[in-house]
């Protein structure tokens, strides 16, 4: 099976659907009615790559250029999952010099956004459009409580369904003792133990996927292995981990969406390592939500849950009902998550403040010019 990205050979959708295989519907077709008005068609992003990108299209797979809706915040740049209105290339034969390219983005109704890795206060949106958001977490290596807990708020956040598959039963001495510690850590997310070298598992995790499907995970978690399995074929590169941790090279260095033989689509990402949250406070909330509950009953309604008298949270960490490293992470999530909301607010009001400058620059140049020519 060629990947439908790199294959050069006419794109034939085997279900006949067009776009629906990518999970264009009704709605989609009604917000883009204005946009076909114009002679542009709607395409789906599947790779972004320095300033072009690999979208699917209703005649099949184009090489785009960007630039007609570039934007210096990550925030609005395309991405993986994007949909976006194309302007066709000529075709073969007619007038030469004009490339696809894509002339603006549809709204988005769900995104995985983190801080951006670079200094700036952007967010970074990792992929777009998702239904289910599956954390990959390898029973190879012990359990990370404090990267699930960051996974799950990054997921909760998108707006997307997480779901927990802990990969490489194979290799684990106790993979119910692993799942049992991780749904400690995820009330009310469903959580699979899956093995792609047995196929355990691997059926139950296609029958819970249905639209569009991204992983998530540490490199040599075990991501492009779980991908291939449930796309029937080696079409995602996968490599080998260090054994003394468990951590595996980036072998998926980009972010690409391909369709699964059963309807639907994934996407695949690289590693994480770096997990930032950004604008995560609601989702803090529900990944923490016993301690959000627990504070309900604290004598006073500001209690940090510190040192006060009558903090119900601290009554649960000595009554053994809460850990005191998960109101620890809680709180240092809190305080990154609000000092990451205080750099978009700065920024926000430098960006207005230089707006304001801008207009009464130009406002002044107007009426010096005027009051030369009276």
């Amino acid at each position: 099976m060629p990947h439908p990205f790199t294959d050069s050979s006419p794109f034939t959708d085997p279900s006949g659907a067009g776009l629906s295989r990518y999970g264009w519907t009704r709605a989609l077709d009604h917000a883009f009615a204005e946009h076909r008005a114009a002679g542009l068609v709607p395409a789906r992003i599947a790779r972004v790559d320095r300033g072009l990108c690999d979208a699917v299209t209703e005649s099949g797979p184009v090489r785009a250029a960007l630039t007609a809706i570039h934007s210096p915040d990550p925030l609005l740049a395309p991405c993986t999952g994007d949909w976006a209105a194309l302007l066709p290339g000529r075709e073969p034969g007619h007038e030469p010099g004009r490339e696809p390219r894509l002339a603006a983005l549809l709204p988005r109704r769900s995104a995985i956004v983190r801080s951006s890795a670079s200094r700036s206060s952007h967010g970074q949106v990792l992929a777009a459009n998702v239904d289910t958001v599956v954390l990959a977490v390898s029973l190879a290596a012990p359990l990370d409580a404090a990267k699930l807990e960051r996974l799950l708020a990054l997921a909760w956040d998108s707006g997307a369904r997480p779901l927990i598959v802990l990969t490489k039963a194979d290799l684990a001495a106790d993979p119910a003792a692993v799942q049992a510690e991780a749904a400690a850590l995820a009330p009310g997310v469903d959580i699979l133990v899956t093995s792609v070298t047995t196929g355990r598992n691997i059926d139950v995790l296609t029958a819970l996927l249905s639209g569009t499907t991204v992983l998530l995970g540490s490199s040599g978690a075990g991501k492009s292995s779980l991908g291939n399995a449930l796309l029937g074929d080696e079409l995602l590169a996968t490599g080998a981990v260090r054994a003394q941790d468990g951590k595996g090279r980036h072998t998926t260095v980009r972010r690409e969406l391909v369709p699964l033989p059963g309807g639907g689509v994934l996407i695949d990402t690289p590693g994480l390592r770096g997990i930032s949250l950004y604008d995560a406070a609601d989702s803090l909330e529900q990944v923490f939500a016993e301690i959000e509950r627990l504070a309900l009953d604290c004598r006073f309604g500001d209690c940090s849950h510190g040192s006060e008298p009558g903090c119900a949270v601290q009554a649960a960490i000595q009554a053994g009902e809460l850990t005191r490293r998960r109101l620890d992470n809680y709180r240092k999530l809190q305080r990154e998550n609000a000092y990451a909301a205080s750099r978009t607010d700065a920024r926000l009001r430098g960006e207005r403040a230089n707006r304001q400058k801008a207009i009464t620059s130009h406002l002044r140049a107007t009426y010096k010019f005027r009051d030369r020519q009276s």
